[in-house]
């Protein structure tokens, strides 16, 4: 499976979606050579990479109702909707541990996308890039949303959540020579973002990055753009799309166990109906 590429969008608590497709390749054996995420769906890969199935529904729907994982507690306490300290930290090294060997053992390439808080650009890590001590903190940087959670710096970068300057990373893989590309998406076909309409709260919230206020503010044209441009790819055959068939009752900060876990188990029967279909397109690579 040479120059072919997995690229997972994010989508918050949406992400579970991605972790049912992802589960199911996992028990078919199936892995790539080169995956790419963005905030959940970096969260999403890394479990992936490392081999863990069910980690990320355990990782989110397992501890969901812990006001330490998302609550307005948090919001007070750390400025941040989501415990950031206990999703990046408590979780991986004690309660949900995140098989460090295995992921850096990995045959593949996995690339986490995050957003330059000053020049609002996308900045990739690759596994050259990242370590044992701060593979969390990359994922973590890639997973924060602005108004929920706050930049985290890393060697000179500040840095936010990867989905603002690249929400679906399909263009740097193919920059970096993956022919053909699967792509898991949270949002069902035809979803387009609306128009930013909080230009001044963001404006004043992030004053001192003029770079990631403009990233916030034009990410609905961005998406969109994206959207369309892997529309064509699709209709020329060299994507391989899998994604929800009707709007996700989830929302980006879902705490409702119940939605989660039917999300999750679409994307396991999404997976598993395009299986054939997906075999196919890869032996014809």
């Amino acid at each position: 499976m040479n120059n072919i590429g997995l690229v997972l969008e994010g989508g918050g608590m949406r992400g579970v979606y991605t972790g049912g497709v992802l589960d199911f390749f996992m028990d078919k054996n199936l892995y790539f050579p080169y995956v790419i995420g963005v905030s959940m769906g970096a969260c999403s890969g890394a479990s992936y990479v490392s081999k863990q199935r069910g980690r990320t529904k355990s990782a989110t729907i397992d501890y969901v109702s812990d006001p330490r994982y998302l609550s307005y507690r948090n919001l007070l306490k750390y400025k941040s909707i989501f415990g950031m300290d206990f999703v990046f930290n408590e979780i991986p090294t004690k309660l949900l541990p995140f098989d460090f060997d295995t992921f850096f053992n990995y045959y593949g390439e996995f690339v986490i996308g995050a957003t330059n808080c000053n020049t609002g650009k996308e900045v990739y890590f690759y596994k050259k890039d990242y370590n044992y001590e701060n593979i969390l903190k990359v994922i973590q940087a890639s997973s924060s949303l602005p108004f929920v959670a706050e930049p985290v710096k890393i060697n000179d970068y500040i840095l936010m959540d990867g989905g603002l300057s690249d929400p679906v990373p399909i263009k740097k893989s193919i920059a970096d020579g993956n022919k053909k590309n699967i792509i898991i998406l949270t949002r069902n076909s035809g979803y387009m973002k609306k128009p930013f309409k909080f230009k001044w709260v963001t404006s004043k919230k992030y004053s001192k990055f003029k770079g990631l206020c403009d990233s916030i503010i034009n990410r609905p044209v961005l998406y969109n753009n994206t959207m369309e441009y892997i529309d064509e790819l699709e209709k020329s055959g060299d994507v391989f799309i899998i994604r929800p068939d009707f709007p996700p009752d989830v929302k980006r900060t879902e705490k409702n166990t119940e939605k989660l876990t039917a999300l999750y188990l679409q994307g396991y029967k999404d997976a598993e109906k395009n299986y054939d279909k997906l075999l196919k397109f890869i032996d014809e690579n």
